[in-house]
């Protein structure tokens, strides 16, 4: 594994404008590694996510993840505590916004718990601590990852999810609406559409 590298290390992190409104993003790839987090790769969310709050501009997460990069052991178990630490500093100071792209499983679902919003996709999001194998193994029920972690479970049962979207573009259309409404720090007011 040492040997493989790729550029970004399976996060895109970046900043742009949603309406005319400054937004900080990271994207996790599920094509690298299962989009698992390793210490480089939380360093660079946690780094994103200090811009949001110097900046007062609202967090977008898209995530798409398997958990810890298991391979570094308590590295990247370390990194999930700082991105937990920077969720818990942010909350209340700006908007942070979880879209949930793919299965999500392990640590990779315990930051957009905590977040002020976290969205999902009917039929191919999924967020669980650990999956229908192990539920199986240990408890000898069945369960599919649509019953144990998806939209309808979290937007329905645990109440972990705000709402789920039809797909991909569906969902980052209707976050684009929500920023609309949502001012970029607790620094502002509310944002009002002027009547014509």
């Amino acid at each position: 594994m040492e040997k493989t590298r790729h550029p970004g290390d399976g996060v895109v992190t970046g900043t742009g404008t949603v309406n005319g409104k400054q937004v900080f993003l990271f994207s996790q790839d599920f094509t690298v590694f299962g989009g698992s987090l390793s210490a480089a790769y939380a360093r660079k969310i946690c780094k994103i996510m200090d811009h949001a709050e110097m900046v007062g501009a609202p967090l977008l997460g898209l995530n798409d993840s398997g958990g810890a990069r298991i391979q570094e052991g308590v590295a990247s178990l370390g990194g999930y505590g700082d991105i937990f630490l920077r969720n818990v500093l942010l909350s209340g100071v700006v908007p942070q916004i979880s879209l949930i792209m793919g299965p999500c499983a392990g640590g990779a679902v315990y930051s957009p718990a905590i977040t002020d919003f976290t969205f999902m996709v009917k039929g191919t999001s999924h967020m669980f601590i650990t999956g229908p194998d192990v539920v199986k193994q240990v408890t000898n029920e069945a369960v599919s990852q649509e019953e144990l972690g998806g939209s309808a479970a979290h937007c329905g049962i645990s109440g972990c999810a705000a709402g789920a979207a039809e797909n991909d573009v569906h969902l980052l259309l209707q976050t684009r609406r929500l920023l609309d409404f949502l001012p970029s720090n607790n620094k502002r007011k509310v944002p009002h559409k002027k009547k014509l």
